[in-house]
C-alpha cells in the first residue's frame, strides 16, 4: 500500500481566549505540501466561520462560554471527513446553541468536496436522498417544525465508513430539543448513483 493511501496524521490545535476554547484538527506529513496547506486552511477557516455564526445567530457580542470540538469520521483511502462543533451560551441566555460544520477532503490532492461531487452528473441524487430521509423521519417519528423541505444540492454531510450522513442544524427543521438531526444513508442504497472515483465511491471499494 502506498504511504499516501494510509490514514493521515492528525494533530489537535487550540484557539483560546477568555471564555473561549476551540479545538480543531490539522494534518501533517502529507507528501503533497500544497494539499496539506489547503486542507489545514479550510479547517481553520471553518472553525472561525462557526465562531462568527454564534455571534450572528445569538445576536450578542459576548459569551459566558464557548467551546469548539471536532471528530474525525473517516480517514482512509485518501478520504478525510470530519465534523466541527461549536457550543456557546451568551450572557443572560438560559440555553446555549450548538452549531455543526463538516468537511470532506481528498488527502492526495487537497480537494474539498460538496455533496454533488459524490454523485454522477444528472443522477437526481437529491430526489433519492430526500426520499430516503423522509422514510427515516417517518420511521423514527421525528417531529418537524414546518415539514421536510427535502435535501438541498449542497446539503451538509460527512462520510462515516460506508455511510453518508446528512444533517441539519438545530432549529432548522426540528424543535431545538432534537439537536442536530442526522440521517445515515448506506453507500449500497445509492450505489448506482455514486461517482465511483469520488470519496463516497471509494468507501464501497468501487473506486
Amino acid at each position: 500500500m502506498l504511504q499516501s493511501a494510509l490514514p493521515v496524521a492528525i494533530q489537535t490545535m487550540v484557539m483560546q481566549e477568555q471564555g473561549t476554547t476551540i479545538y480543531y484538527p490539522q494534518v501533517f506529513g502529507l507528501p503533497n505540501s500544497q494539499a496539506q496547506q489547503s486542507i489545514n486552511q479550510a479547517i481553520f477557516d471553518m472553525a472561525h466561520v462557526l465562531r462568527q455564526q454564534q455571534y450572528n445567530q445569538q445576536n450578542t457580542d459576548a459569551f459566558t462560554e464557548m467551546i469548539g470540538t471536532f471528530e474525525i469520521k473517516t480517514n482512509q483511502r485518501h478520504v478525510l471527513s470530519l465534523t466541527l462543533t461549536n457550543y456557546a451560551i451568551a450572557y443572560q441566555h438560559a440555553n446555549g446553541l450548538s452549531l455543526m460544520a463538516s468537511l470532506t477532503f481528498d488527502t492526495h490532492t487537497g480537494k474539498s468536496f460538496s455533496l454533488q461531487d459524490l454523485f454522477k452528473p444528472g443522477s437526481h441524487y437529491t430526489t433519492v436522498l430526500s426520499q430516503n430521509v423522509q422514510r427515516q423521519i417517518d420511521k423514527r417519528d421525528i417531529p418537524l417544525l414546518h415539514g421536510f423541505p427535502g435535501i438541498a444540492p449542497n446539503q451538509m454531510f460527512y462520510i462515516a465508513d460506508k455511510a453518508l450522513v446528512l444533517y441539519f442544524q438545530p432549529y432548522e427543521i426540528t424543535p431545538g430539543y432534537i439537536g442536530a438531526p442526522m440521517f445515515p444513508v448506506s453507500v449500497y442504497d445509492v450505489q448506482n448513483l455514486v461517482e465511483e472515483n469520488g470519496p463516497f465511491g471509494r468507501m464501497a471499494g468501487t473506486g
